[in-house]
């Protein structure tokens, strides 16, 4: 985790997950307005899975949610095959999903939920599943790609025509996700899949660097030498702006097993 002091673990490595190995990188901190972080992330590099949750804002126990879903992947234990690693990813989604609808009913604390981007490795392949609109993106030789899209009123506006990129992020509804685990009984997943190539970068992060950092700011900072680096100058520049929600990424590098 990247504290207060800005710096980063040195990284988990993964050995034996052909034809790749995994370097990655995790860090979260409150930001510079916030008290508490809802934010919560996973890096289980020895796995191939990886996961950034982030508490929806304005709900009730927005660290609790977060915290389910990410306790749920963690004890993901399905690989051996990549449809039974997705299916693992999303039958533990879901249970967290069934966790906290079953603590909102029990508490009466009303909606209780997170957002959710994970990606797996196996094989020589990635896929990526996510509901809200914490995003993963893809670098390969120099060019940066968003491959998630989010679920949130702003993107659907701008799906239609009625907003640009930059107008979405001053959107007084920026915040407002159509999709998230734990706020339906149904929870609804996305996901794409592709191939890994050794040198391959991966970002996932949760809105409190995204809302702050466009994807022209983000590719700027993943061509640092090292994702340690990456990290570190990642979270310098959130904090820069104010970082006036919680701020959580995790870094993802592929190299030749």
């Amino acid at each position: 985790m990247l504290t207060a002091s800005l710096v980063p673990s040195a990284g988990r490595v993964s050995w034996h997950i052909k034809p790749h190995r995994f370097r990655s990188v995790a860090c979260t901190h409150p930001g510079r307005v916030r008290k508490l972080n809802e934010d919560a992330c996973l890096d289980r590099p020895e796995a191939g899975l990886w996961a950034v949750a982030d508490g929806m804002g304005g709900h009730n126990a927005g660290d609790v949610a977060s915290a389910a879903v990410i306790d749920s992947l963690a004890r993901v234990s399905e690989f051996g095959s990549a449809y039974a690693f997705r299916r693992g990813v999303r039958s533990a989604l879901v249970a967290a999903n069934n966790q906290l609808q079953q603590m909102a009913d029990e508490d009466l604390l009303g909606p209780i939920g997170a957002t959710v981007v994970t990606l797996l490795a196996h094989r020589g392949h990635y896929a990526c599943i996510w509901a809200g609109d914490s995003r993963a993106y893809h670098q390969r030789a120099g060019v940066f790609t968003r491959i998630t899209r989010d679920h949130s009123l702003v993107q659907e506006l701008v799906d239609v025509g009625e907003l640009d990129g930059e107008q979405a992020r001053a959107h007084r509804s920026a915040n407002v996700v159509t999709r998230a685990v734990g706020a339906q009984a149904r929870l609804d997943l996305d996901g794409v899949h592709g191939r890994i190539e050794v040198g391959d970068r991966f970002l996932l992060c949760s809105d409190g660097l995204a809302a702050v950092l466009d994807d022209a700011e983000l590719a700027s900072h993943m061509r640092a030498d090292t994702i340690a680096a990456t990290a570190l100058s990642l979270m310098r520049a959130a904090l820069e702006t104010g970082a006036p929600d919680n701020v959580t990424f995790v870094l993802i590098e592929a190299e030749a097993a």
